[in-house]
């Protein structure tokens, strides 16, 4: 907002015009100043000549069975990042990316097999929801209507339509890269999609997910407080090192106390923990009661995630068995526990699923991606 300011100051035009803006691109979805009636004549020409307002381009859209829906958007240079839209009865989440590829390379997630390019900009993150609000509120409109009795033996098809029609309500950024590694980026993207002139969303509707940056965490928590996920996977530190590479630099205690700080300006009350069910490797009950004495002094709740597969990931789901005897332990502990009903696996849009295109790889370290984040 403080940069659109500046832009309609730069160009002679009083700050209250950068509100007007914000509220037609954000939430009319318009890209023509002449369709921006409010504004003057001269204005929207003076603005048409300024600048240019660019919609992410979508390369491929899928839509799976359960009404997910995919869309890889080029970022230019033969790079591609993939959004992921997961319409429910009750709100429609939009899965946002935040990097071309990841540096950390967490062993079971696609995106780090990918290697990293680079950041994406504000533009480009905030694209995301933009193209999405855009495309399905189009789609919205022209669905088709039930107009007779008869027509009720179609409604779980016309039902799917609505609901993959469903504007954004949600947004999580769990989608390619870390987002506290791009984080001045990420956070003014944050800002707009709360900002009631843009999308309006609320803190608690937002949710950034993080592998443990603490020294992000902690500005997120002075800038920005919307709900945090991070990404656990594992009860000590010992086995997060293989899986999470990042904890041998911010291990799972000083991790957790990072998490209770954040709590303070929380929009909600507890963190969420994801942690992914990986046949043989953490779940166990032995590593769910090791959890349980793991977050006694942190208010949680667990998204136990199964696994979803992808070529050379070297690991397998875990046995329905194990899940549901790992979930039995950490509940009868007192502990809040989901587990994640996988959504659009059979187009590779599942969590941990997403690689979008990811070329001219910079190779860049895991100590600059942390050094960045600070």
């Amino acid at each position: 907002m403080d940069q659109l300011t500046s832009f309609c100051i730069e160009i002679g035009e009083k700050p209250f015009r950068a509100k007007q803006l914000l509220r037609w691109i954000h939430q009319f979805g318009k890209a023509d100043f002449a369709e921006m009636s409010d504004l003057a004549k001269g204005l929207r020409e003076k603005l048409a000549v300024a600048a240019v307002i660019e919609s992410p381009k979508a390369t491929r859209d899928h839509t799976a069975a359960d009404g997910t829906r995919k869309w890889l958007l080029s970022v230019g240079t033969g790079n591609g990042i993939e959004t992921v839209f997961i319409p429910e009865a009750n709100r429609g989440t939009l899965c946002v990316s935040s990097q071309v590829g990841c540096a950390l390379a967490c062993s079971f997630c696609a995106t780090g097999k990918q290697g990293f390019n680079r950041n994406l900009t504000v533009s480009e993150i905030i694209g995301q929801l933009w193209w999405a609000n855009k495309v399905l509120k189009a789609e919205t409109v022209s669905a088709p209507v039930l107009n007779d009795a008869s027509s009720a033996q179609q409604h779980g098809a016309e039902q799917q339509i609505a609901d993959r029609s469903r504007a954004v309500s949600n947004v999580v950024m769990m989608g390619m890269g870390e987002p506290l590694a791009n984080f001045e980026n990420v956070v003014t993207a944050l800002d707009l999609m709360l900002n009631d002139n843009a999308y309006g969303l609320s803190r608690r509707r937002v949710t950034v997910s993080t592998s443990g940056l603490i020294p992000a965490i902690d500005r997120l928590r002075e800038r920005c407080p919307v709900a945090l996920a991070v990404s656990l996977h594992a009860p000590n530190d010992a086995l997060r090192d293989q899986l999470v590479p990042i904890n041998k630099k911010y291990p799972i205690q000083e991790l957790l106390a990072a998490c209770r700080r954040y709590l303070v300006a929380a929009p909600r009350d507890f963190v969420t923990f994801e942690y992914v069910m990986l046949d043989g490797i953490n779940d166990s009950a032995a590593h769910a009661y090791e959890l349980v004495k793991l977050v006694r002094d942190t208010p949680c709740k667990f998204n136990l995630i199964p696994f979803n597969s992808f070529p050379g990931s070297g690991y397998q789901r875990a046995s329905p068995g194990s899940l549901r005897i790992f979930r039995d332990v950490l509940m009868q502990a007192g502990l809040i526990v989901t587990i994640r009903k996988t959504r659009g696996d059979d187009i590779a849009a599942a969590c941990g699923q997403l690689a979008g295109q990811v070329l001219d790889k910079t190779q860049r370290t895991m100590h600059g991606m942390t050094e960045a984040a600070r």
